[in-house]
């Protein structure tokens, strides 16, 4: 995968402008954050978007790649202030998952969300080097 940044736009923080790759393209339908049991063990932000984005990657991993795969990514929360205000917390959940790998990506406030108690969904596209 290639970063893309083109010229003259500001320094991409926390993301990539865009991702130009080659290979065999995985795409990730939206993860909540719950438990494979499909419970949520908590109703927090942080701890949901942690376990959406394991979800992620776990499928991923089941396509046979890795986190530093992934080339786009849409983040869905039904409480934009609630996300800017977790920032902070936010960062280390990240680099926990993704080290410093920033997909191309978008963050969106919903109203709602298919699963009543998921406060966060994120949708991913993969690509691997080779067909897994």
């Amino acid at each position: 995968m290639k970063v893309v940044h083109p010229a003259g736009f500001p320094p991409a923080r926390g993301y990539s402008n865009g991702i130009s790759a080659h290979g065999l393209t995985v795409y990730v339908a939206g993860q909540v954050g719950w438990e494979p049991d499909g419970t949520f063990a908590s109703g927090e932000l942080v701890p949901q978007f942690s376990r959406a984005l394991e979800n992620v990657i776990a499928v991923v991993r089941a396509a046979g790649g890795e986190p530093h795969h992934i080339a786009q990514m849409t983040i869905y929360v039904t409480d934009m202030a609630a996300y800017r205000a977790a920032a902070g917390a936010l960062a280390p959940v990240w680099r926990e998952k993704m080290g410093r790998h920033y997909p191309a990506m978008a963050l969106v406030a919903v109203s709602e969300l298919v699963e009543p108690r998921a406060t966060v969904e994120i949708q991913a596209v993969a690509v691997l080097e080779e067909a897994a």
